[in-house]
């Protein structure tokens, strides 16, 4: 047993000796006997025997909260539920023994303790992604795929730095990352604009977290200009990704350890060099905030444990780059002290990815007592746990996680007022990739995607309904034509699953405006009607008549919300209509190549289709070409949808050589608005033999 190891059992055995002395002093959590652990223990079954040397997925029964809140700051401690009376914990035998001494009961968990010990091997043909688990990309591959991102789609994504890792401070550059951060917004379009941050893998070995944030990332840019909802997100809002946030330590994590804090060894103790979830170097970057730093019942001391919090608020590197960061994106909107809230109106999300609890977690961490604007942060998780299915609470909550200090989440919370919440999303460290794929990967992007939305208000537009289903009768028109719009507005769609029931209202309003949300300012809204007559419900169908009078050529978006009974307005949602141009023309094939005999005249048979609703008359130009051609110069006047015949003959010199290329660009433009033109490339190519023969007939008529 390393030294370490055995200061960590002595102090773990004073500690939960002290804990069984006050077991009657302290409040039971419900459900449980505050009863003598070491009577209670006596009353459960021997603990089965594991390996000699191997770690052990465990639970601990404890007899109270605050005994859950010690133990967890003493062991290593998984972010899962807790209202089956127990936490579930990886230990080592010293531990488990010193535990079981202790009085505690002590359970292994066969199966999560077989998948711990198994060693990472990549699988039969992987050449990408994390041994045994190609779903995951390491940082490198999640590097790249960023910024490649940001290289394709430069009006939409910028990949930059924001700091360093410890790693790569302290060797001045030869070995760590940079800290980076992936932003998506539409730059055409100036702020300032809401923003929403989502952060990932700042717990090392927590696999699915880096990957859902960068799926996130590719899911955004890829729908923009093609999902209506998309699309104006990316217009008004901005989007900040950090989806590596300790690459140092998730480099480690990646050859299948269970590095859960960053690598910097420098902070006193003697810790394995190899880690282990009992024995680890580093600092746990989530207890190292600078709100609310050092509280024993929310973090450890001692440079071993896996929560240990550091020598001081804020030293280390990552956390600073990462504080101030989000410090230089979000106002500061609440005031010095404890009890003073965000105003209603505040704006912002933050959302810091962890596993594996499946929870949705809300300010205060370190307390039970309730945050200032609790309601309103158990409103939108509500909404969050609606799609994603996780328990909503607040961490100390009976049941639902232990208490913890210096997070990342109490910090932008408790310093910036923003609306704040750590997702444990999953079902393990290294979820296997189809319960990743099929699972927590589709039951989360919906909740991000919302997220994104309420971004603008948190604290107000979570209170209202959801509009969905927006669709017009129509989706391509004629300015002037009337349009049916339809919508469904609904203000059920909350789940606490178990932590209370969310308020609901009829809806009393719903709206819609033309290329641009209500609350910009000069937007023109439009009011819709109950498709029932009567507003009396929390789900109602609204309808109305958009007139499309005056309406520019192109595409548009159709904003439409709903309002509930409460006053307030939901997130929007949105629908494509196209306006039609007056003018426009098709013209096939796109390009044509034929050979040609020298002294022999190719006949190309190319169509032109009138798709304005305006007839038009179409000039047709010739460039480009050496060789005589002939061709109509105009074509028309043509009604919509006619289409016609369009004429080439290209006559191949009979003094072309062998192999000679001819090359016509024809151009074919509208009388009616010339920005409207098509150009057929037409290729001739002269063959090995003369003489005159019959004409040849190639082409569209071909």
């Amino acid at each position: 047993m390393t030294r370490s190891r055995r200061r960590l059992g002595r102090s773990l055995l004073l500690a939960v000796l002290v804990l069984a002395s006050l077991a009657f002093q302290t409040p039971a959590a419900p459900g449980l006997s505050a009863a003598d652990p070491v009577a209670f223990a006596q009353s459960a079954p021997p603990t089965p025997p594991t390996p000699s040397g191997t770690a052990s997925v465990v639970r601990v029964y404890f007899t109270s909260l605050a005994d859950r809140d010690r133990l967890a700051s003493q062991i290593d401690a998984l972010e899962t539920p807790t209202a089956g009376g127990y936490i579930t914990a990886i230990v080592d035998d010293a531990q488990r023994q010193t535990l079981a001494a202790a009085g505690y009961r002590v359970e292994v968990d066969q199966g999560r303790t077989t998948l711990l010990n198994q060693p990472a091997t990549r699988l039969p043909g992987q050449l990408a992604g994390i041994a045994g688990y190609p779903c995951y990309r390491t940082v490198e591959e999640t590097y790249a795929s960023m910024a490649r991102l940001a290289v394709d789609h430069p009006n939409l994504a910028a990949w930059i730095n924001i700091g360093q890792s410890w790693k790569k401070l302290t060797t001045s550059g030869a070995a760590g990352y940079d800290l980076k951060v992936l932003i998506l917004t539409n730059k055409s379009r100036p702020g300032p604009k809401p923003t929403f941050f989502l952060m990932a893998a700042l717990h090392a070995r927590e696999y699915s977290t880096a990957e859902l944030a960068a799926r996130f990332a590719e899911y955004l840019v890829s729908q923009y200009g093609v999902d209506p909802d998309v699309t104006w997100l990316l217009d008004y809002f901005q989007v900040d990704i950090l989806p590596q946030a300790n690459p140092d330590g998730r480099k480690i994590a990646e050859a299948g350890l269970y590095q859960r804090k960053n690598v910097n060894n420098t902070n006193g103790g003697t810790c394995s060099t190899t880690p282990t979830p009992w024995d680890q170097f580093g600092t746990d970057l989530n207890r190292n905030s600078s709100f609310v730093w050092g509280l024993d019942s929310g973090s450890s001391s001692d440079p071993c444990s896996q929560t240990y919090r550091g020598p001081s608020a804020l030293s280390e590197p990552e956390t600073q780059a990462i504080q101030n960061y989000v410090a230089s994106i979000f106002p500061h909107q609440r005031g010095p002290n404890p009890g003073d809230a965000a105003p209603a109106g505040a704006t912002g999300i933050l959302i810091t990815l962890h596993s594996y609890a499946q929870e949705v977690l809300f300010p205060w961490g370190y307390t039970s007592d309730p945050a200032p604007n609790s309601t309103a942060l158990q409103t939108l998780g509500n909404k969050f746990g609606y799609f994603n299915g996780y328990a909503v609470c607040q961490a100390p909550a009976s049941g639902c996680l232990y208490s913890v200090s210096g997070t990342t989440d109490d910090w932008s919370y408790g310093e910036l007022g923003v609306a704040s919440y750590t997702f444990e999303i999953g079902t393990a460290f290294f979820e296997p990739c189809d319960s990743f794929t099929n699972a927590t990967l589709p039951a989360n992007m919906p909740a991000l995607l919302y997220a994104v939305k309420a971004a603008r208000r948190p604290y107000q537009a979570p209170a209202g309904p959801d509009t969905l289903q927006v669709t017009t009768a129509l989706t391509t028109v004629v300015p002037g034509t009337p349009v049916t719009l339809t919508a469904l507005a609904d203000d059920t769609r909350y789940n606490s699953n178990g932590y209370g029931v969310e308020p609901t209202h009829p809806i009393s309003a719903a709206r819609y405006s033309l290329d641009a949300p209500a609350w910009v300012t000069g937007t023109t809204t439009y009011s819709l009607s109950p498709s029932d007559g009567a507003f009396d419900s929390p789900v109602e169908n609204v309808r109305g008549v958009v007139d499309t009078t005056g309406w520019d050529p192109g595409r548009h978006l159709l904003f439409v919300e709903s309002q509930a009974a409460n006053g307030n307005w939901g997130v929007p949602s949105a629908a494509f209509i196209t306006i039609t141009s007056p003018y426009g023309l098709l013209a096939a094939p796109p390009a044509a190549a034929e050979l040609g005999l020298r002294g022999t005249l190719v006949r190309y048979n190319l169509r032109v289709t009138q798709i304005g609703y305006h007839t038009d008359t179409f000039t047709v130009t010739l460039a480009g070409n050496t060789w005589p051609v002939q061709i109509p110069t105009t074509l028309g006047p043509m009604p919509q949808g006619q289409s016609a015949s369009l004429p080439m003959t290209v006559t191949v010199p009979l003094a072309a050589a062998n192999g000679a290329v001819d090359a016509a660009s024809v151009t074919v433009t509208s009388a009616g608005d010339p920005a409207f033109h098509k150009t057929i490339v037409v290729t001739t190519t002269a063959t090995a033999y003369g003489g005159w023969l019959p004409v040849i007939n190639v082409g569209a008529s071909k």
